[in-house]
């Protein structure tokens, strides 16, 4: 059940507590207040999830907290408690905006399973809405496997997803931190609570504590409305803290006190709140020589890096390229709106296999769209292609060292990819793969040959 803030308002103590401890117990915060003057106070923070409101009290009545809570643009589900049983009395409370009602006394068992509901509830409303801003953002990415060292990546993708293990992954910028990130998730226990992926070097400095943790209406100027913290968005899920090398020091110590107690405390907030959050973290940066200069604390170094990933550059996993060009040349087609297949012309698909790709498949994403822009009646043609790839003289094996004198056993290579792709293209139709090729078929017949010979 996820942790909730839970205000107990009651004028009657025995009352007070024996729900604080009941809700205690099973993993809530809990705070309490005797009057409905003093539950505006509290409720005016902005950073209590429920608050269990009896009707009748002395100064205001229940639901008149509820009308006040609710023209102050509070956003708290108000479960109410009321000793009167009348159907009257739920009416008047769920108009005022009251999710629902029980009746004294409380059965703790019937207040648990009410508690687990709105938990629910509450993280539906917040998981749509990080749902939206995901959509909005979605590469909807598709990751091949196929070469060796991807298939190695696989396996410990695979193996640490079914942990609560915390995450590190690691490689140069473009080679897809992201995407391994969500596989981990999707492949977790975790797959149906959220996934917050969070870019480190993307927020100013200045804000990154109220974005992490959160804060309460008034904690600082400009603090109009309270704000749940991502960590608290994603609690039962996974935190994905891309660019994690970038965390200044100051947020480096806050994060190593969340690793270690399982809690956060919104700015301005009383009390720290409980989560259950799995952390996976990227860098493209050399953490351990952080450390050593001093830029990256040894201690939240050593809670992350618990099972690192290392991802290889796309010049380490060449064997994948046919493929990857193939789906972005789809993706890319939908993103535009063309309609009808795009082919690509031989001696094109030769350069982008021949390329070194500093940018990684970030770099061939880009260049696959530039190219399906320029491209005419369906075919991308190598006037396609961006002049730095043409210009490219560098062929280089899997380790990055010049391979100029083995140059025509890599482009036989390259061409029997070509030549595979096409025919994986056209369902193992050779004829119709020769042709789009633009070969006969008798010399797609002795290139495959001449490959198996050697």
């Amino acid at each position: 059940m996820p942790s909730l803030q839970l205000l107990i308002i009651d004028d009657e103590p025995a009352i007070r507590q024996i729900l604080s401890k009941v809700a205690a117990d099973a993993g809530h915060t809990v705070t309490v207040a005797a009057s409905g003057e003093e539950a505006l106070t509290k409720l005016a923070k902005g950073d209590i999830d429920v608050a269990l409101c009896d009707i009748r009290m002395p100064d205001l009545s229940g639901i008149e907290v509820v009308e006040s809570a609710r023209r102050q643009g509070i956003d708290t589900q108000f479960l109410m408690m009321t000793a009167y049983a009348s159907v009257n009395t739920a009416i008047e409370a769920m108009r005022a905006g009251a999710y629902d009602y029980m009746i004294k006394p409380l059965r703790n068992e019937d207040f648990l399973n009410r508690l687990e509901q709105l938990g629910d509830v509450i993280h539906l409303k917040s998981e749509n809405k990080v749902l939206r801003e995901l959509i909005k953002n979605q590469s909807n990415e598709f990751w091949v496997m196929t070469s060796p060292v991807m298939q190695a990546v696989e396996r410990l993708v695979l193996k640490v997803a079914q942990t609560s293990s915390t995450v590190l992954i690691t490689g140069p910028s473009g080679t897809g931190k992201s995407v391994i990130a969500e596989l981990i998730h999707q492949n977790s226990l975790r797959k149906d609570r959220p996934f917050i992926p969070v870019n480190c070097g993307a927020i100013p400095d200045n804000l990154l504590e109220s974005e992490f943790f959160g804060h309460t209406k008034g904690a600082f100027t400009g603090a109009n409305n309270a704000k749940r913290g991502l960590f608290v968005e994603a609690d039962q899920g996974t935190i994905f803290l891309d660019e994690i090398g970038e965390l200044p020091l100051n947020l480096q110590v806050k994060l190593l006190h969340v690793i270690e107690d399982q809690n956060v405390r919104a700015i301005g907030s009383e009390q720290p709140r409980k989560i259950d959050v799995r952390i996976i973290a990227a860098t493209n940066k050399d953490l351990d020589k952080m450390v050593q200069q001093g830029d990256f604390r040894e201690d939240l170094y050593f809670r992350l890096n618990v099972f690192q990933i290392p991802l290889p550059s796309l010049q380490q996993r060449k064997e994948d390229l046919p493929e990857l060009i193939r789906h972005f040349i789809q993706k890319e087609c939908l993103k535009m709106g063309l309609n009808g297949p795009v082919e690509i012309q031989p001696a094109a698909m030769q350069s982008l296999l021949t390329y070194n790709w500093p940018g990684n498949v970030r770099e061939l994403q880009n260049v696959v769209a530039r190219s399906l822009i320029l491209s005419e009646n369906g075919i991308i043609n190598v006037s396609d292609l961006p002049q730095n790839i043409l210009s490219s003289e560098y062929i280089g094996d899997s380790n990055g060292n010049n391979c100029q004198d083995n140059l025509k056993r890599q482009l036989r290579n390259y061409e029997l990819a070509i030549i595979k792709a096409a025919i994986d293209d056209a369902n193992g139709d050779r004829k119709l793969a020769a042709d789009r090729l633009g070969i006969g078929v008798s010399s797609l017949y002795r290139k495959l040959d001449n490959s198996l010979e050697r």
